[in-house]
């Protein structure tokens, strides 16, 4: 089946976060909206009608995730990353961010150092401090070109702010890396050799491009995967955020049972069904969906990638190797963050999400979000390239 991710399906007035809250986000209601993290693409057509069946179904009582569940995961991750996961050390949750922040509370005690690798997904920061713990930055190194690890600097932070848990995002959001082998199985040692525990937020692994591989960070080794968590989810994937399900596959019997302590000393029980029903549909039938998304997605990057160099080239894109939210680089506009972020708003009638707030180095940059029908990124590029002008 050939899909179709040219139609463009109206958002307007269906309660959307990203559509329908300009005002009360303080933007002006005129933006093109090309923020948060979900596309504009419909969920795969065997997903709608699994939701349909079990809607038609019309009880929607407490529920659990059965065998046929846990063989669509062990399914997905075996086929489409090679990792043979034991489906049984999964724990539901209603999404990575919330796992993360429990795997904080679990882990870790108030006052005890968490380390991210900014410019990074904010939602870690604040998670961090708003559990009280000390947030430590391994800041990226930016060639101009592409983000590398500091590696001394990695392990110096570690050691000088005895730092319990590392959160690592695989692929990274925003600056788009896959990271190699090498750079992970390094990681992977310091931390083990300084007894850090790894939360690995995973949410955009199906999204790599050419050339590029994911590798899931337990599949290193027995012992790396004792000594971390990885937090999967559907709902990048697929378009399924706000069915709020993600798989939290934690190898280490202890830790796993730490973190379900956390989870009933916060009242979380059953998963929502429909999440449950939309993740087993998704992983079971939808690979193909997934090819041609990631192939369509690859034709959107095409499109901006040529945009900025024929008719912007003082804006670079940061080649993505993963994810849909490409990092764009405004710093040639000689902008402070404050004046590109009302640039882009007031001029270019566009709604981004501004690089500072993703921490350490995000000045002068800009995420977008090119999970969109072509026609629609086509239009952004317009009303950027106009306000240039």
């Amino acid at each position: 089946m050939n899909y179709d991710f040219d139609t463009i399906i109206p958002r307007n007035h269906t309660n959307s976060l990203k559509y329908d809250f300009a005002k009360e986000r303080g933007k002006p209601d005129d933006l093109l909206p090309m923020w948060v993290a979900d596309m504009d693409f419909q969920t795969p057509p065997a997903v709608r009608e699994a939701l349909a069946a079990k809607a038609a179904h019309g009880i929607f009582g407490y529920s659990e995730p059965d065998r046929t569940y846990f063989d669509a995961l062990a399914s997905w991750f075996g086929t489409r990353h090679g990792w043979n996961v034991d489906p049984y050390t999964n724990v539901c949750t209603p999404g990575v961010v919330f796992a993360i922040c429990t795997l904080i509370r679990c882990l870790t005690q108030r006052g005890d150092a968490v380390l991210i690798q900014e410019p990074v997904y904010y939602c870690f920061r604040e998670g961090i401090r708003d559990n009280g713990r000390k947030l430590v930055v391994n800041e990226l190194v930016f060639d101009g070109r592409q983000y590398h690890i500091d590696f001394e600097d990695f392990e110096r932070k570690i050691v000088e702010n005895d730092v319990k848990l590392f959160i690592l995002c695989s692929p990274h959001n925003p600056v788009g890396r896959v990271w190699t082998r090498d750079e992970l199985e390094r990681m992977a040692e310091i931390c083990l050799r300084h007894g850090v525990f790894v939360a690995a937020d995973e949410i955009h692994e199906d999204f790599v491009y050419p050339g590029h591989r994911h590798i899931v960070f337990a599949s290193l080794s027995d012992e790396v995967a004792d000594r971390c968590a990885v937090c999967t989810a559907p709902s990048k994937t697929f378009n399924l955020a706000a069915l709020h399900i993600a798989n939290i596959f934690i190898a280490n019997a202890q830790v796993r049972k730490a973190f379900k302590r956390e989870l009933d000393a916060e009242g979380y029980s059953q998963s929502n069904i429909m999440g449950l029903v939309a993740c087993q549909a998704a992983y079971r039938s939808c690979g193909d969906w997934v090819d041609q998304l990631v192939a369509y997605l690859g034709g959107n990057l095409k499109l901006m990638r040529e945009t900025f160099r024929a008719r912007m080239p003082q804006i670079e894109l940061v080649e993505p190797e993963g994810t849909y939210l490409p990092w764009v680089n405004f710093s040639k506009l000689n902008m402070s963050a404050s004046e590109l972020d009302r640039f882009i708003i007031d001029r270019a009638k566009l709604w981004l999400d501004g690089g500072s707030i993703f921490g350490a180095g995000g000045a002068g940059f800009q995420r977008f979000n090119v999970a969109v029908p072509r026609a629609t990124l086509q239009q952004a590029l317009n009303q950027l390239e106009n306000a240039l002008k």
